[in-house]
């Protein structure tokens, strides 16, 4: 049989297990929650003491009355001012909402690190200082996203007696697991951020979005060694920039001692948690992660019952229904902050308002453009569907003979590709530091250094949501390189959108790390020996594949500037590594090296 009959004959047998699934289109819904009632009043440049005698710099937003509210507390290094409107907004319907700048950021006391294991104790402090204030009832919330979701989940490790819930929203895992490395591999918007959080205010150390783009990426991330970034940006801290790139895995103690995604960490989690992130979401795996976690490892019977929202969204979730041309309706848009309000009524004020009958996990299916709901994740309905790699030997771009099925391999011959640090495949284009939504990969497929497998147009409907790994057995010539695995939508007209990845660093590839709660171990790699590689998403999706479509995976050894070159010379620390290495990269797709990747398919109509 030749390998598109095996295809097309896989197609089959995988819609053919496809039976009807109930499915729900309806968003989390705030109902009705405390009325937009009270003026608010505002203190601001407030000082908050700390344990060790230093103080955060707060604003203070609270209701005009005598009364007492619950209060909510922001923490973040973006400047206090940043989280104004929704401070007020929360503060009119009855809470009293805290601030605070950071140690060490704008006015707060201290010295500044972003991953000092002092934040933790900061923010139990400033939780059990706002409860102690005369306006507070004695109970307390947190929100607020991104690093803020790091600010949330490091204070309820200390579980403070007041911190009654949190709201995570796009929360970062540990650092090893998304940023600033991804199975080993650096992001380099993490370089952006790392300049533009460098000192007390905010500036650009170039080349990024964050003050400027007074730098081109590409051209200034090609700088050897990478250790010496600090000397072409004026404003990149020597100090903890040094530790990022010197304590080259999570096993290093200024990873370990901010790490929280751990069991012993989460076992003193006492809180209920509400995290929301977006498909598209740079720091996705965070949400995900910390919702099992909980479940498995929570302190109490409320933290162990989490909550999760995923939306077509990109890192600032729910802000425009359009990403990367891509409409995905007005039904993308939800009223997000009623929902958290509805959730701090609860928690905080003890309103019945029904909440915990929500079902656990709302999720928004991209290519059908609808909400679902979901009893738990993955999806218990899941059908964990291999999907082979096959060719004759030639998959190298788009217009190879790559293929993907449900069929096992049989006898094939290997795909090969070059990889040349001082050429990379390049990325896609990235705003705000992250791939902002599904954007059209196609063009870096059409590369020789890109090896491509599609399968053929769909005949009907193919819905994926949930986790995705890939497993490959490949060999490299060098001592070490990078293994880059992407999944994207091709549609009718041949545009092709990124939808997942996953990645990882060879030398990163032991495979008794026990996943991301256990510390990588750096491997030793033999050149032209092949190796299986497991390799888990960290971004996974939720997309129906319409009829019409093809599911693609694409595999290359780099992604640049999105990521940073690995120059494939082995080193223990790719920071002090000078000379690029070209390496001849292997991959095998036979019935002894069966690659493949495993989709989630969700059983449709």
């Amino acid at each position: 049989m030749r390998i598109s009959e095996r295809v097309i004959s896989g197609i089959i047998v995988v819609l053919a297990f496809m039976s009807p699934a109930p499915l729900c289109g309806q968003p989390p819904v705030a109902g009705e929650i405390s009325a937009q009632k009270y003026e608010v009043l505002s203190e601001l440049n407030q000082k908050a003491p700390m344990r060790d005698g230093i103080e955060l710099t707060v604003d203070i937003f609270r209701p005009k009355s005598d009364e007492q509210f619950p209060a909510i507390v922001y923490l973040t290094p973006y400047n206090k001012t940043g989280n104004t409107s929704r401070a007020q907004l929360f503060a009119s319907r009855g809470y009293v909402v805290i601030n605070a700048d950071t140690r060490g950021r704008f006015e707060s006391g201290g010295d500044w690190d972003p991953f000092t294991p002092l934040h933790k104790l900061d923010g139990h402090d400033l939780v059990e200082w706002a409860a102690k204030q005369p306006w507070c009832t004695g109970k307390v919330g947190m929100f607020g996203l991104s690093y803020m979701g790091w600010t949330q989940w490091w204070t309820a490790t200390q579980a403070p007696p007041s911190l009654k819930c949190i709201v995570p929203e796009v929360a970062p895992p540990d650092n090893f697991y998304n940023c600033p490395s991804q199975n080993g591999i650096f992001v380099c918007w993490m370089m952006d951020w790392a300049g533009m959080v460098s000192g007390r205010h905010p500036h650009s150390a170039g080349p990024g979005p964050y003050g400027g783009f007074a730098v081109n990426r590409e051209a200034a991330y090609r700088n050897l060694p990478y250790i010496d970034f600090d000397k072409t940006r004026h404003h990149l801290p020597t100090d903890w920039w040094h530790k990022w790139i010197l304590q080259n895995t999570a096993e290093g103690e200024y990873w370990k001692a901010i790490a929280y995604q751990k069991p012993d960490q989460y076992r003193r989690v006492q809180v209920p948690s509400l995290g929301a992130t977006g498909w598209f979401d740079a720091n996705f795996p965070g949400t995900p992660s910390n919702y099992l976690a909980m479940k498995n490892y929570g302190a109490t019977e409320a933290a162990r019952h989490p909550r999760m929202v995923i939306g077509p969204w990109e890192h600032i979730i729910n802000t425009h229904r359009v990403a990367a041309d891509v409409d995905f309706g007005p039904q993308a848009m939800i009223d997000w902050n009623g929902y958290v309000c509805r959730w701090f009524d609860y928690h905080l004020k003890g309103i019945q308002n029904g909440i915990l009958d929500d079902p656990p996990i709302y999720l928004f299916v991209m290519g059908r453009n609808e909400w679902r709901t979901a009893s738990d994740w993955p999806l218990p309905e899941t059908k964990w569907q291999k999907f082979y790699l096959h060719s004759n030997g030639h998959a190298n771009s788009s217009a190879g003979d790559g293929t993907l099925s449900t069929v096992e391999p049989g006898s094939e011959p290997a795909d090969e590709y070059t990889y040349d640090p001082e050429n990379p495949t390049p990325s896609a284009a990235f705003q705000n530091g992250h791939i902002d939504g599904p954007r059209d990969i196609r063009q870096s497929a059409m590369r020789d250094d890109v090896l491509v497998y599609t399968t053929p147009v769909l005949d009907r409907d193919v819905e994926i949501i949930g986790p995705v790994t890939a497993q490959i057995y490949a060999a490299t010539s060098a001592k070490d390189t990078d293994w880059m695995v992407r999944m994207s939508d091709v549609s009718p007209d041949g545009r092709a959108s990124f939808l997942a990845e996953g990645v990882m660093r060879a030398r990163h590839r032991d495979p008794d790390r026990g996943g991301a709660f256990n510390a990588h171990h750096l491997s030793v790699i033999e050149p032209n020996r092949v190796y299986p590689y497991v390799i888990e998403f960290w971004r996974p999706t939720g997309n129906r594949f319409l009829a019409g479509h093809r599911i693609r995976i694409e595999i290359s050894s780099s992604y640049y500037p999105y990521y940073l070159r690995n120059l494939n010379t082995g080193e223990d620390n790719i920071g002090l590594a000078t000379q690029p290495v070209v390496a001849r990269q292997l991959i095998r797709h036979d019935a002894e090296h069966p690659s493949h990747v495993v989709l989630p398919v969700i059983p449709i109509e």
